[in-house]
């Protein structure tokens, strides 16, 4: 019997099905179900969503979702691992051959409009990180810590050329992500506490001076 003849077993009809590109519709219903998994997430985290509550948001049944996602860990895979690469995005185009404020300044500004554009993508990461990274932690540990390890070198290589005061590189970035981050995190705090003359689109270019002031002047070598 030719192996042609052969009589094909669930496994082989299920990896063929999985190769087969998905179509435009399945594409779409994909970005449907994820965006509304997105709003889900952010607002009750991983282990507060339920498959129902992200059917209901994305406008379709619970079966009809499944079809595409089997399990919320599938979706929840799904939307890290496409937030980690957009938040990663903003410390990639640090330029090691770029003068080293200006590089850090636009850095700054990057991040400021990650928090302006992106506020439930930070949340939903906020959320997994105050569960301990469970589902990502192997991102962490390997994309995450080889960018940082390599843009803390580039910083570090600026201090020892005296084109920015000494500091912990590690600690400079954490600090950054920190300060800016907050503008997403906490953004009803934060326009709670500006009030309705500052709390408009405006609180991001405030933040930005602030925060360049802030960090720039503790970088910035004084020459003599």
């Amino acid at each position: 019997m030719l192996e042609s003849d052969r009589p094909k077993g669930r496994g082989t009809e299920a990896r063929q099905r999985k190769a087969r590109p998905i179509t435009r519709i399945q594409r779409e219903k994909q970005d449907l179900i994820l965006e509304a998994a997105l709003d889900v997430f952010s607002l009750h985290g991983f282990r507060g969503a339920t498959i129902d509550q992200i059917a209901e948001a994305a406008g379709m049944s619970k079966p009809n979702l499944l079809y595409y996602f089997p399990r919320k860990e599938d979706i929840h895979k799904r939307l890290m691992a496409g937030m980690l690469d957009i938040w990663l995005a903003p410390l990639r185009h640090m330029d090691s051959d770029g003068d080293p404020i200006p590089e850090i300044r636009s850095y700054i500004r990057r991040k400021l409009k990650m928090s302006r554009d992106f506020p439930r993508q930070s949340r939903l990461f906020a959320n997994e990180m105050l569960q301990g990274a469970p589902r990502i932690i192997d991102m962490l540990e390997g994309e995450l810590k080889t960018l940082v390890d390599e843009k803390a070198k580039v910083i570090g290589g600026w201090m020892d050329e005296g084109k920015l005061n000494r500091a912990d590189p590690y600690h400079l970035i954490f600090a950054i992500w920190a300060t800016t981050q907050h503008y997403a995190d906490f953004d009803v705090q934060v326009r709670a506490v500006l009030g309705n003359d500052r709390s408009g689109e405006g609180r991001f270019e405030d933040a930005a001076c602030f925060l360049e002031q802030l960090f720039m002047h503790g970088l910035k070598p004084q020459r003599g």
